[in-house]
């Protein structure tokens, strides 16, 4: 594609990435097949290609418009047509940039922006998020059905943390949400890991990846966490911690992209460089000890089948399609198939609460397609679908550690 960028963003780091991007697309379409939005709505624009084409419009120097923002708000940045695109678009990295001039040019006004400001100020900090979480479990419980898709129920309490005795360590990012909506996820991958060998240790002062804030145009609050994480990470790293693991794909796509978004701040350059390239999702680690996994769930695996449901972070952002899925099977779990899994759940970090028609929609497909064959459970890997799926069915949405955890505490 061919590009003349505007005097105010050519010659800008973000301008020449953006202009690289633009030029890889080759306008062929394939991935308007697989978004998730184009498939609902039916609009060009609601499709990555149209979107490229109005982020080129203003990167050229045309005025962005509320037409312009909303077209882009609405992407649920998926990232399925990364992995669609035969030319390799990074369409994601493009829609950050794209993003932060629309937002520059048309600011966000009234309830629309104090509801994202509010977002931001609220869930990457656990001393404000959690008390609001259990005011809101009351409330729910005094007005039965009102938050049911808002407020999620009490958690499974988690089983105890091991002492970290091995020589082989890991960090695991616990992040921001979890350790409330699914204190027993984390938890369960220590307890796994201890299991192999290998301990998993929390860093103090850690907290949320910044993922939230960063898809919330609060992108300076967002590098800050970063920031914070790099720094609380570090005399770790220094000491041979071996990986960062995390145990939600969202927050683990926003970890491995460290060295990108802080490479222009030469205070963190190269220390984000090396946290990105340490960081590694559960899956990946478990797949490296599975020799030593299956001979302890020997005669364990459930004859029951389950269902696992996979992140878009998860395949698409971290490019882990069917790994998860491959994991279990060989570990002897029995799962059932799902159509159209490639297509996201409607959550996608703050969607759900930002643009809850479409995520509805989204919600229930994913729901229909998960059920089709009757599983005993839903297996995830990330905090955000879990919640989101388990406000729409009755049975267990859990991530898959926690079911491998309560096999081998059974051994």
């Amino acid at each position: 594609m061919q590009t003349t960028l505007a005097d105010f963003i050519k010659d800008t780091p973000q301008g020449r990435e953006a202009e690289a991007i633009l030029r890889k697309c080759v306008h062929c379409g394939f991935c308007t097949a697989t978004c998730p939005t184009y498939q609902l709505l039916g609009d060009e624009l609601d499709g990555p290609r149209g979107r490229i084409y109005l982020m080129k419009q203003v990167l050229e120097g045309a005025p962005a418009t509320e037409k312009t923002r909303l077209h882009l708000d609405r992407c649920l940045t998926c990232r399925s047509c990364e992995t669609t695109c035969p030319s390799g678009v990074h369409y994601s990295r493009l829609l950050d940039i794209g993003r932060a001039v629309v937002a520059q040019q048309v600011p966000r006004r009234g309830f629309e922006q104090l509801q994202r400001q509010a977002l931001a100020a609220v869930i990457p900090k656990p001393a404000i998020f959690n008390p609001l979480l259990a005011a809101g479990r009351i409330a729910r419980n005094l007005l039965p059905k009102v938050l049911d898709d808002v407020v999620p129920e009490a958690p499974a309490r988690a089983r105890p943390w091991p002492v970290a005795g091995h020589a082989r360590r890991m960090l695991v990012l616990e992040g921001c949400v979890q350790p409330a909506l699914s204190p027993a996820t984390n938890a369960a991958a220590a307890r796994v890991l201890d299991r192999l060998g290998i301990s998993l240790i929390r860093a103090a002062n850690a907290g949320c990846c910044g993922a939230v804030a960063f898809h919330l145009d609060q992108q300076a609050q967002a590098l800050d966490a970063m920031r914070r994480n790099v720094d609380a990470w570090w005399p770790h790293v220094e000491q041979g911690v071996e990986a960062v693991v995390f145990t939600a794909s969202g927050c683990g796509t926003m970890v491995t992209d460290y060295g990108h978004a802080l490479a222009h701040d030469p205070a963190y350059a190269e220390r984000a460089k090396r946290l990105s390239a340490l960081a590694v999702d559960l899956s990946t680690v478990v797949e490296r000890e599975k020799s030593q996994l299956k001979q302890l769930l020997i005669n364990k695996a459930p004859a029951e089948t389950q269902v696992f449901h996979p992140p878009c972070s998860l395949q698409h952002g971290l490019k882990l399609k069917g790994r998860v899925e491959a994991l279990l099977t060989e570990l002897g779990f029995k799962l059932a198939p799902v159509e159209n899994a490639h297509l996201c759940c409607g959550s996608a970090g703050t969607y759900s609460i930002l643009q809850p028609e479409i995520s509805a929609q989204l919600k229930a497909n994913k729901i229909r397609a998960l059920t089709a064959q009757s599983p005993q459970q839903i297996l995830t890997a990330n905090i955000g679908c879990q919640t989101h799926l388990q406000s729409a069915v009755q049975m267990p949405v859990r991530h898959w550690i926690e079911f491998i955890d309560d096999l081998l505490s059974a051994v």
